[in-house]
């Protein structure tokens, strides 16, 4: 790789960049080259925004325009719109199946990942008990509770807190401000953005003499392996149940998962997103923006929830579900166009009315 060793520390996000050629990219990717085999890359960015130094990618036909202005100097571009490319005043391309799946090769070689330092910091507070594996690295002012645990090559950073008894798998990474509470288990390679907070109690409360007396929560919150958490997401532990993230789930900012939710393998669930207590999300499923689910429903396996969808029952496996109240796509799309002709027609029953009246 012809630019390795570069780096650029000023790169904002301070991960330092590094300089390809459009051969090393198309090596990377394993796409067919056209053009200028040794121009040199250093980021990667959109089309229209892409300056003489970068990488870009076209993968789908709207986005064609952008082509013919962009400044990009190499683009990765798939096979059905290479002809589009070859158009454009583009130094060189890289024909490859899927551009967007293709980053996954060129991001890393470009840009370095921050820098880790085994160690404790001096600042850091290390209950009695705990374990610690090797290689951890635990950041400034982080606690980590009596009896904790660190896997090897665990990453605990600046402010974060990992309450009494509360075990942390290999190679997981807390970026700065989260706060693990007792109860929590978190599985291997697991990252949890700043913010998150897992095993907090759930809004568990029994109305007696008068006043909301509140359950107490003994489950806990597991989040298997694999599983990336975004910033500000809380996951609620366990009232007398646990609560379960499946391995290799993704789930981002802001959502909140409820007491005894069970969340399955290779899930996606996006930002704002509201699961209430005891709901299950069986394999697979992809659940949009600021979708909310009631409590006690089941998520068949591979089934898709449309932005802002209102669940109130259960979704069969495999279907798409869109509106509010949640409904089958395209029962939910016949509703919604339906609700925009009511203008006119009741226009038309007011002139009706008024002639019969005349």
């Amino acid at each position: 790789m012809t630019g390795a060793a570069r780096l650029d520390p000023s790169v904002a996000g301070g991960e330092g960049a590094r300089s390809l050629t459009a051969g090393d990219v198309a090596r990377l990717v394993g796409g067919t080259l056209a053009g200028d085999g040794a121009v040199t890359v250093t980021g990667v960015a959109p089309l229209d925004r892409a300056g003489e130094s970068d990488v870009s990618f076209l993968a789908a036909a709207r986005y064609a325009p952008l082509l013919e202005r962009s400044r990009a100097a190499v683009v990765l571009v798939s096979p059905d719109l290479a002809d589009a490319a070859a158009a454009a005043a583009v130094r060189a391309r890289v024909v490859v199946d899927r551009p967007h799946e293709a980053l996954l090769a060129v991001l890393p070689a470009l840009y370095a990942p921050p820098p880790r330092t085994p160690g404790v910091h001096h600042t850091a507070v290390i209950g009695t008990g705990a374990r610690l594996g090797s290689d951890v690295t635990v950041g400034p002012y982080a606690v980590i509770g009596d009896g904790a645990s660190l896997g090897d090559r665990a990453w605990v950073d600046a402010h974060c807190v990992v309450g009494a008894g509360v075990s942390v798998g290999e190679d997981a990474r807390l970026y700065p401000g989260v706060t693990l509470y007792a109860g929590a288990v978190v599985g291997r390679r697991v990252i949890l953005h700043s913010g998150v907070r897992v095993a907090s109690d759930g809004f568990g409360y029994v109305y007696r003499d008068g006043a909301h007396q509140k359950l107490p929560h003994v489950g806990r919150c597991v989040v298997e392996d694999d599983v990336e958490v975004g910033a500000n997401t809380t996951l609620d532990r366990g009232s007398i149940d646990d609560t379960v993230i499946g391995a290799g789930t993704k789930i981002d900012n802001l959502v909140h998962v409820a007491h005894n939710v069970r969340v399955g393998r290779l899930c996606l669930i996006m930002a704002q997103v509201g699961i209430a207590g005891s709901v299950r999300v069986e394999d697979g499923c992809v659940l949009a923006g600021q979708v909310g689910i009631a409590g006690h429903h089941t998520i068949g396996k591979g089934a898709r929830l449309a932005a802002q969808a209102g669940v109130f029952g259960d979704i069969p496996p495999g279907e798409t579900w869109s509106g509010y109240p949640a409904r089958p796509h395209r029962v939910a799309l016949r509703a919604q166009a339906a609700l925009f002709k009511l203008p006119s027609l009741i226009r038309g029953i007011e002139r009706l009315l008024g002639e019969r009246g005349a």
